[in-house]
C-alpha cells in the first residue's frame, strides 16, 4: 500500500532510516497517506486513522529497520519501507490490529484483502515495497522516484524482481515510468480497488 509524489525530476540524496528515526517515518507516512482510498475505507475517521495508521504501517514494513533496508531523503520528508527477500509483514501483529481497530462489519473484508496480497506476491525471491510515501507539502519535487531508483538499482545488481501493491491510481504512472506492471488486480467488497505490481530486474 502506497503514496508517493508523481512528478519526476533531478533524483535527491537518499539515506538509511536509523531504528531510532522509526516513529517519525512512520509520522510521514500517516501524513502521506491521509487521502488513500483503502486506507481511508479502512480508517475513516480521523482520530481512528490517526491513532492505528503507524501501527498498521509498523505490521507491514516494520522489519525494514532493523534490515536496514528503510531509506529517505535526508530530512525524513519521504519515506520508504523496503522489505529483502528474507523479510516479511508481522502476520499476527496485523491479525491483532485488525481485531483491536477494524469496524467489525469490515473485518471479514479485510482479512480478505490480506490474504489476497500474500498470494499475489512473487513465488521466487524478490524485494517487496510496502510503503513509500512523500510529506504532501513536499510532493511533486522527484522524492518519491529518487526512493524507488535506489532501491530498484539494488534489485538488478542482485538480480530480484520488485513487488508493490498500488493503492491510488494516481501513482501507477511512477510506477509504471519505473518499469512496475500491473499482475492482477485486489476488488473485495466495498474495499477500494489494490493493484498488485511487478518490476522484473534488469541487466
Amino acid at each position: 500500500m502506497l503514496q508517493t509524489s508523481t512528478t519526476k525530476s533531478a533524483a535527491p540524496r537518499i539515506v538509511t532510516v536509523e531504528p531510532g528515526n522509526a516513529q517519525r517515518a512512520y509520522a510521514v507516512l500517516t501524513l502521506a497517506f491521509a487521502a488513500d482510498p483503502p486506507s481511508r475505507w479502512l480508517y475513516p475517521e480521523a482520530e481512528t486513522y490517526v491513532n492505528y495508521f503507524p501501527a498498521f504501517a509498523r505490521a507491514l514494513g516494520g522489519a525494514a529497520f532493523a534490515r536496514q533496508t528503510a531509506v529517505a531523503s535526508p530530512d525524513h520528508a519521504a519515506v520508504a519501507l523496503w522489505l529483502d527477500p528474507d523479510a516479511a509483514p508481522d502476520e499476527h501483529a496485523m491479525e491483532r490490529l485488525i481485531e483491536e481497530s477494524v469496524a467489525p462489519s469490515k473485518r471479514a473484508t479485510m482479512a480478505a484483502v490480506v490474504e489476497e496480497m500474500v498470494r499475489h506476491h512473487p513465488d521466487e525471491s524478490h524485494w517487496y515495497l510496502p510503503f513509500i510515501g512523500v510529506e504532501p507539502p513536499r510532493q511533486g519535487r522527484g522524492l518519491g522516484a529518487a526512493l524507488l531508483q535506489t532501491a530498484i538499482a539494488r534489485c538488478d545488481a542482485e538480480g530480484l524482481p520488485a513487488y508493490l501493491e498500488s493503492t491510488n491510481p494516481r501513482n501507477r504512472p511512477l510506477y509504471e515510468r519505473h518499469g512496475f506492471e500491473a499482475v492482477g488486480e485486489i476488488r473485495i467488497g466495498d474495499c477500494p480497488p489494490i493493484v498488485p505490481m511487478l518490476r522484473r530486474a534488469r541487466a
